[in-house]
């Protein structure tokens, strides 16, 4: 079996574990968090929305955020997450990789690695199992499609 990293993320926490054979237990070798995704929105946004004049007449009106402010902080640990794995896999840190994480946040990771590093992806599981046992991770990496 090649070198495997398996890495299963969600928008708030991520763990990274070696794969050395389908019938050993992995280890888990890195654990990353993003916890400004588990913040509320209120103590995400600093301050209430701004004003705006209409383009016309005298009215004005609160200016709405472009993005969530959910979505751009996960958007911001996919990135974190996407950095972190490529530059592993340019030090040779692994020769393969899987990885396993929510539909959305999947999405968000594939956007983000580099197309190098998304050559090494043998197999993307769409299921959030960032709380589950060593166990469970590994029957859902490593069992035959």
């Amino acid at each position: 079996m090649k070198k495997t990293w398996v890495v299963v993320a969600e928008s708030s926490r991520a763990r990274i574990f070696q794969a050395e054979s389908r019938l050993k237990p992995m280890k888990e070798i890195e654990g990353l968090a993003h916890p400004e995704s588990r913040a509320r929105v209120l103590d995400i946004n600093a301050d209430n929305a701004g004003r705006a004049f209409d383009s016309a007449g005298q009215g004005r009106h609160a200016m709405e955020n472009e993005v969530d402010p959910k979505k751009h902080e996960a958007e911001m640990f996919a990135k974190q997450i996407a950095d972190h794995l490529d530059k592993a896999r340019a030090k040779g840190e692994f020769e393969a990789l899987i990885v396993i994480a929510p539909p959305e946040f999947l999405g968000l990771l594939r956007k983000h690695v580099n197309p190098v590093t998304t050559k090494t992806m043998a197999k993307a599981v769409s299921k959030n199992l960032v709380r589950d046992p060593e166990e469970v991770i590994r029957k859902a990496a490593l069992e035959l499609e």
